[in-house]
């Protein structure tokens, strides 16, 4: 499709870069107290995000197809994930507008990057093209630095901002490096080029020459792996996430927590699914490189990893960073099976996930606005304090855990069943792996509801939590309610979103099963 026909399609993107440049033009000429020009650039900032779904909306047709010479899709999993990614930047924009750690001559900028991050998602859950996803992660990955950094009197924030950088770049160079010798042995850098372009390259060789490219396939692609690992925070590309997490502002945390994760394994799932899988009308692998077992151990390690790392922690925020990365571990669990019932799951899961994470977070920033602490003493006795919001907390975590009757159980059977029906020993043992990772994040998430219903603190006193704080919890708490016991809708939702432009569809009938279930 011509750039002036693809337009149509690339709208939510154009109002997102309108609303940067209004919110820059808003800092610059807004006079008046700190507090309202705070108030008018998270209005100005949220009506820029709200109008980004509207244009999706309107767009209203959704078959798969490229826009842009083949740069970029628009279907419904692309669709599927600009809703996800803006519900979770709509949400820590608006808590942002009240936390003391987004200094109020530097909220323009914040909000600037924040709607810049949000198009860099937007690219990148789109990107069709091997150039376009390289340059969209870069565009993610340079907002989240800044994002990172924006308490720039902070030396943690700035110390978490340098890791970040140094560990992004090299991430970067690593897929770069990839993606030149996908390039050099095919000749194009589109992914359904390359879909079929595979295959047929590997059949017009024979001998040592089909060993070498065999061996230069399977290494660009790990290589290109590297890249959507440090996204997600796969080990062992994980590495950056605690420091970040702890040092980052707590917003900008609760929003690296779950969005552009999502983003990762959206343009993950793409390339799997739209690259390495057959195209003519199955998902079966089209190289000999077993992908899914790799894979499934970077799972095993990562899951594992995560949660015996997060038993040690004391400080919040660094024990949800790791529990994030065994949560990867979890979601990496769908990817591996190759299958429309686990890329399912792994969709279902991100929005489970995004209400619960978000919720854990938003707590701990109500908390620390109050105490100016992360650490888990601070949360002994909160049940008797701030019963409410101990409670939601305590959800929240149970949730995390995939306890039932909540939505985090709902979105782990999803991705056990998509596991248990590949059918396979691995599959098997994998799945035994992730039992057992689940009873180890019990037992910290366990700890902290101790601490709050269990334990005495030093005061007794009530903390005074804002109600502002409160209401946004109480809204993240409904859906993970919800779709604990009536989750039905968010199948239905979730299965419209699993048509990848490039790749052939399944018979309905298996979709059709995905939903019954």
């Amino acid at each position: 499709m011509s750039a002036l026909e693809s337009l149509r399609y690339f709208r939510p993107e154009l109002t997102i870069t309108i609303f940067i440049v209004l919110v820059a033009l808003t800092d610059l000429f807004l006079r008046g107290t700190p507090e309202r020009k705070r108030g008018i650039l998270m209005d100005v900032s949220m009506v820029g995000v709200v109008l980004s779904v509207i244009m999706v909306l309107l767009a209203g047709d959704t078959s798969p197809k490229l826009i842009f010479f083949g740069m970029t899709a628009v279907d419904g999993f692309a669709v599927f994930f600009k809703f996800l990614l803006a519900g979770a930047v709509l949400l820590v924009g608006i808590i942002a507008y009240r936390s003391n750690e987004v200094a109020s001559e530097d909220v323009g900028e914040f909000y600037s990057f924040l709607l810049a991050l949000l198009l860099g998602m937007y690219l990148l859950a789109s990107a069709a093209n091997l150039l376009m996803i390289y340059l969209a992660l870069e565009f993610v990955s340079i907002a989240s630095y800044i994002l990172t950094g924006s308490k720039r009197r902070d030396r943690a924030s700035s110390e978490a901002a340098l890791k970040y950088v140094i560990y992004g770049a090299f991430a970067s160079g690593i897929m770069l490096f990839g993606m030149s010798y996908l390039y050099g042995l095919f000749g194009s850098l589109d992914l359904a080029t390359l879909q079929a372009a595979i295959p047929e390259g590997l059949a017009a060789v024979s001998g040592q020459d089909l060993f070498i490219m065999k061996a230069a396939l399977g290494l660009s692609v790990i290589l290109v792996f590297a890249g959507f690992g440090y996204k997600i925070a796969a080990v062992p590309f994980h590495m950056w996430c605690p420091d970040v997490y702890q040092g980052a502002p707590t917003p900008v945390t609760a929003l690296l927590s779950v969005a552009p994760k999502a983003a990762g394994f959206a343009v993950l799932l793409r390339f799997l699914y739209g690259t390495l899988t057959s195209s003519q009308g199955t998902l079966a692998l089209t190289t000999d490189v077993p992908w899914p077992w790799i894979l499934g151990a970077v799972s095993a390690i990562t899951m594992t990893v995560g949660n015996l790392t997060a038993i040690q922690q004391t400080n919040l925020k660094r024990l949800l960073a790791y529990s994030s990365i065994a949560h990867a571990g979890y979601l990496l669990m769908g990817v591996v099976t190759v299958s429309r019932e686990g890329m399912f799951a792994v969709l279902f899961y991100l929005v489970v996930y995004l209400f619960m994470n978000l919720g854990a977070f938003f707590v701990i920033l109500s908390v620390r606005e109050r105490t100016g602490s992360e650490d888990i003493d601070v949360y002994r006795g909160l049940g008797k304090r701030e019963p409410f919001t101990a409670v939601l907390f305590g959800i929240f975590l149970f949730s995390l855990a995939g306890l039932p009757p909540l939505a985090g159980f709902i979105g782990k059977f999803y991705l056990f069943m998509a596991v248990l029906k590949a059918a396979g020993y691995w599959y098997y043992v994998l799945a035994v792996i992730a039992i057992v990772n689940s009873v180890v994040g019990l037992y910290y998430y366990a700890r902290i509801i101790r601490a709050m219903f269990f334990d005495t603190g030093k005061d007794t006193s009530p903390m005074g939590l804002l109600a502002f704080h409160k209401v946004l919890m109480f809204i993240l708490v409904v859906p993970t309610l919800v779709f604990g016991l009536f989750w039905q809708p968010l199948v239905r939702g979730v299965s419209s979103a699993l048509s990848i432009e490039g790749v052939v569809q399944a018979e309905q009938t298996e979709e059709k099963m995905i939903v019954n279930r």
